[in-house]
């Protein structure tokens, strides 16, 4: 059994629109469904689709509360916990971790529940190669 998926923001988002992803990305989410495992959204997912919507980076034909639920519906989607000690590990992640928050939330996460991160936001691609966390690009 490999490492559990959390899928950051965009990839949630792409994955949702049937949008293209690597064939390694594919080949890992593929294998969680049919083995049965769980694929991990991060609350903090919600919180940035609301900013994107609210920006008018995003244009959704419902309101974000309900995307962000019928999301969660897909097969083997889980939201994933987010304790108040994670979001202060957050603040505290070794090496030279993302300055954007939501992405520290999304690295600690990982690094706490033991998640393999997929995403192709490269100052999280960028410290999965300090060996902080496992990630995924898609």
């Amino acid at each position: 059994m490999e490492a559990p998926l959390l899928l950051d923001t965009c990839a949630a988002i792409w994955i949702s629109n049937e949008e293209p992803i690597s064939s390694q990305a594919l080949g890992s989410i593929r294998r969680a469904r049919e083995e049965g495992e769980a694929i991990y959204l991060s609350p903090i997912t919600a919180w940035e689709i609301g900013l994107l919507v609210a920006r008018g980076r995003m244009n959704l034909l419902m309101p974000p509360q309900r995307w962000f639920f019928r999301l969660l519906q897909a097969p083997g989607l889980r939201l994933s916990d987010m304790p108040p000690e994670l979001l202060i590990a957050s603040s505290f992640l070794p090496g030279i971790p993302p300055r954007d928050p939501a992405d520290r939330i999304l690295a600690a996460t990982a690094r706490e529940y033991g998640y393999v991160l997929v995403t192709r936001d490269r100052p999280l691609l960028d410290y999965s190669e300090q060996g902080h966390i496992q990630a995924l690009a898609c």
